[in-house]
């Protein structure tokens, strides 16, 4: 197990079923439009993605995903369930996942355009949106945003 404390709270890599079923869990709760089943999930691991689990003691309070650089465009997804909202375990996780992304000249989050904590929290970083689009066949809005390195 890989675990790192961050700003009061810890931060545990995905490394097993029972993290893997907690970062779907937050997923699932934050952007149900997108649930994903476990195998799902299991997917995002066989990427390269990296998983994430944050928690305030033992209590899971949110976790997240950083994709791998492609052409110099990292992307970085930090969730936080609506209850530990406002406390900041939302900074202090972007701030360790900010850190680890490595060889990229700007980075790119994905936020449902409902969650206006999201898209509020994305733009005090400096993200600005890029688009905002509706997957073919269903009716929730997506809001791409991009912040220079």
């Amino acid at each position: 197990m890989t675990e790192r404390r961050v700003s009061g709270f810890r931060v545990r890599l995905v490394d097993g079923d029972e993290a893997l079923e907690e970062w779907r869990y937050v997923h699932n709760v934050v952007v149900p439009p997108a649930a994903m089943s476990a195998a799902e999930a299991g997917e995002r691991l066989a990427r390269g993605y990296r998983l994430e689990n944050a928690y305030d003691g033992d209590v899971l309070v949110g976790c997240s995903t950083v994709r791998p650089v492609v052409d110099g465009v990292g992307t970085v997804i930090v969730r936080v369930l609506p209850e530990f909202r406002r406390r900041g375990f939302g900074t202090a996780l972007y701030e360790h996942v900010i850190a680890g992304v490595r060889g990229a000249e700007a980075v790119e989050t994905c936020v449902l355009g409902v969650n206006e904590d999201g898209v509020r929290f994305a733009r005090r970083w400096g993200f600005v949106e890029v688009e905002r689009y509706v997957l073919d066949g269903e009716s929730d809005e997506w809001v791409d945003l991009r912040c220079a390195l």
